[in-house]
């Protein structure tokens, strides 16, 4: 495939594209221990193993724009007086995260990752936690400064929300930045599996932030549901679409078990935040390495045209004799 028909195909807007997902009869992955590839061929030939990598960018051009969500837009809340109020409900579902692959996974609201959560600094915040699971959970509201009694660790801070009951957590919103909300027991197997979403707490100054032209989320994860960017594998992860000029900020938050140092090819990123507090010294990079927990916040100047791979750098989450997979996408930065 020729880069014009790439950038044709793919030139949807960045407010359109998303990760698509394969027709077909899926395959429940419960036991799977490998990162799980498109169906195996013989590689005893170069021409076969490089129309197998061929076949999965196939794949990934012929989902785009097939998820809306992909990039979690956050939802809106409804008001009790002056009280922003989020209804989470924890549900057991079954994942798709390439085409035909299939997990047992848990989700907020039944997506992974669930719906992003976004207020302004000051507010005061309702999350109601409805548990619709089989087993007990709670939520911790990962980097926001709250009172102790909201801080979601079950037996240290407050029950555990068991099978068939809500839980509410209240509080005002103090540090803006890039936060998370996630599982805190059995939190290895729950977050990993897919109770993990972004909670964003805007500036009321906005001068203390910076001017961009679009706002992305890319959520890491590993494990249980294998390597995936919000909630996809490649091929069903989605491309950033811009435009040149444009200035695109990326809120990496990391909710798996390992590493993951995030490559962009052709373009620098400035890193300007960690764990939602900005830097006194903003850097330059193009490889920056996130670990479980963190998060950091960068600015991509879409300077050059072409398309750009954007991947993981450790290999072995990215590509392997079948092609390209898990944590991939690329940025499309048109004329």
């Amino acid at each position: 495939m020729q880069r014009r028909d790439f950038l044709k195909l793919a030139g949807v807007g960045a407010a359109g594209v998303g990760a698509g997902i394969a027709s077909g009869k899926p395959v429940r992955a419960q036991e799977m221990t490998h990162e799980p590839t498109m169906t195996p061929m013989d590689h005893s030939s170069a021409d076969a193993m490089d129309l197998h990598h061929q076949e999965g960018v196939q794949a990934f051009l012929d989902h785009v724009g097939q998820e809306p969500d992909f990039w979690r837009p956050a939802i809106e809340p409804t008001l009790d007086g002056e009280v922003k109020v989020f209804d989470i409900v924890c549900q057991e579902i079954d994942w798709e995260t390439s085409p035909g692959i299939v997990y047992p996974a848990f989700a907020y609201n039944g997506m992974v990752p669930g719906p992003t959560l976004k207020v302004t600094e000051g507010d005061t915040v309702r999350v109601n936690v409805t548990n619709e699971m089989t087993q007990s959970t709670a939520i911790h509201f990962h980097g926001l400064l709250i009172p102790n009694a909201m801080d979601g660790v079950p037996f240290i801070t407050q029950p555990v929300i068991k099978p068939g009951m809500t839980f509410s957590y209240e509080f005002r919103t103090r540090n803006y930045g890039s936060h998370m909300y996630h599982s805190h027991h059995n939190s290895a197997e729950q977050t990993t599996r897919g109770l993990l979403g972004a909670f964003i707490i805007e500036p009321r100054d906005k001068s203390r932030e910076p001017q961009v032209t679009a706002d992305y989320i890319m959520v890491l994860n590993d494990s249980s549901l294998g390597f995936t960017l919000n909630g996809r594998s490649f091929p069903s992860t989605q491309p950033i679409v811009a435009n040149r000029g444009d200035k695109i900020r990326v809120r990496y938050m990391n909710e798996g078990l390992m590493i993951h140092p995030m490559h962009l090819h052709g373009i620098p990123q400035m890193v300007f935040a960690k764990d939602g507090f900005n830097l006194p010294v903003p850097y330059m990079c193009d490889t920056i390495n996130i670990a479980p927990g963190e998060r950091y916040d960068v600015i991509v100047d879409c300077t050059e045209p072409g398309v750009w791979a954007f991947h993981c750098h450790i290999l072995s989450h990215a590509e392997s004799r079948d092609g390209m997979f898990g944590m991939v996408t690329v940025l499309i930065v048109n004329e």
